[in-house]
């Protein structure tokens, strides 16, 4: 594994935000919701995500998540992605979602 600076993580934006909405994302190459995540004061960004193994769509509105919020949108599907919400795979490759273990303040820096 190589190593980095601190300056290099320091540059990548990760915030916590609340998702208000959740559907599947129509014509993916693999199964994605489209999310609307509020950041607080940063306001709302889209996010596709695939983590339909382990969630409903129903079940995510509310959830707290981490995200990285300085790379720049990328178009999936016809669909433009401006975050990128953080998971790790479990023993399946399934994505199990990043979240504080406590509230929060949306929009607050992972540091």
């Amino acid at each position: 594994m190589s190593q980095i600076e601190y300056a290099d993580f320091d540059r990548v934006e990760m915030r916590v935000g609340r998702i208000l909405s959740a559907e599947p994302l129509q014509g993916a190459r693999k199964p994605a919701y489209k999310l609307s995540v509020d950041f607080g004061e940063m306001g709302t960004r889209w996010s596709s995500a695939q983590v339909t193994a382990l969630y409903q769509a129903e079940e995510l509105v509310g959830r707290l998540v981490v995200a990285v919020t300085n790379f720049p949108p990328k178009r999936i599907a016809g669909f433009m992605s401006e975050v990128l919400v953080l998971g790790a795979p479990n023993e399946r490759g399934e994505v199990v979602l990043l979240t504080p273990t406590h509230d929060v303040p949306l929009g607050g820096r992972i540091f």
